[in-house]
Parts: structure tokens; sequence; C-alpha cells
């Protein structure tokens, strides 16, 4: 089992100045109300707790594993860029981390390289995480419907304001547009 974390998250990948210019916006008095809107759109698709089951933004995960149980190691919330490290605890409990001759990647699963064995991990019970794998992980350049779909989602919320107030959101809108736009990028599990 694998539980994620976000260690450094993405910056935003739809600046104020574009939703303002999608808004038609030419003031700065609800600069913050927009900004919290392209954060909760967001969010709201973005990542471990995201719709769309994928990394948007070029962020730092972390994905915790009970031990090297599976081989290979398919890791969630692609597009997968490049693992930082691998750090597991051995049997005796102590930090180590695994030299990257151990293992290859290949488009987001990390497998044993030709020859080489995982290492034995630290036995728990329930869950122990003895295995965690830190990877950056988005897109470099986002790709234009999904950029398209988090500026229909503000303008929604910008303009409902009633259903997406300034307080606690129960709901991120999502048209039909955004949600056919996003559909081709969802990874279903």
């Amino acid at each position: 089992m694998q539980r994620v974390v976000v260690i450094t998250p993405a910056e935003r990948v739809v600046t104020l100045d574009q939703a303002k210019q999608h808004l038609r916006v030419d003031g700065d008095d609800d600069d913050a109300l927009i900004g919290a809107f392209i954060d909760a759109a967001t969010a709201h698709i973005d990542g471990p707790d995201g719709w769309l089951g994928r990394a948007i933004g070029e962020q730092t995960l972390e994905a915790g594993l009970d031990g090297f149980i599976y081989d290979p190691i398919s890791l969630p919330y692609p597009p997968v860029l490049e693992i930082i490290n691998i750090v597991y605890d051995d049997p005796a409990g102590v930090e180590r981390v695994l030299d990257p001759s151990n293992y290859e990647i290949r488009d987001g699963v990390i497998g044993t390289a030709w020859g080489k064995s995982w290492p034995s991990t630290r036995a728990c019970r329930g869950h122990s995480r003895s295995v965690r794998i830190t990877y950056q992980a988005g897109y470099v350049t986002v790709p234009a419907p999904i950029i398209v779909a988090i500026l229909l989602m503000v303008g929604d919320m910008y303009r409902n304001r009633e259903t997406a107030g300034s307080g606690v959101m129960s709901k991120v809108p999502m048209s039909v547009s955004a949600d056919a736009l996003l559909q081709p990028f969802r990874v279903y599990t």
C-alpha cells in the first residue's frame, strides 16, 4: 500500500494575470479572491488529493511503502520526472539510502536493475512506511486543456459566488466543458 505526501507543492500553474484576463478584470480589488479561486480549482484536480489522480505542476512527492513487496513499483500521480532518492529501513531499523545502480525507472515504474534484488526491510505490524521514495512529478509545460479547465472553474466560482464564497467551499464547481477538457488526463485506479 502506498501513501503519498506532498513534500514541496507546485507553483501556481495559472497566474493571477491569466485569470484576470480570462475574467476581464482590470482592477486589483479582487486579486486575493481570484487567487483563492485559482488555488481552490487547482487543488481540486492536482496531486494526491486531486480529482485527476496526477500531478499537474512540478512538485516533490514522497511515496511510502510497507516494504519492497512489488517489483516493479508503479509510482502514483504521473508524470514522474525524476527519482530523488529511495530510502528504506533495514531489518535492524537503520535508515539507508538505496544506491541508484540497484534500480531502473521507465515511464514512472521502478524496477530492480539487471542482476539486482530489493534489499530486506524492517518488518512492522500495520503500515510501516519502511520504504520512502522521493520523486519529482508534474508537467514541465502544463497542457493547455488543463490550464483552460482551471480558468473555466475560476470563472464559474467568480461569477457564481453564492456557491463558491470566500468561506469554506464544499464543492468546486466543474462545468461540462472543464470535465471534458480534463477527462483525457484523468488517471483511474
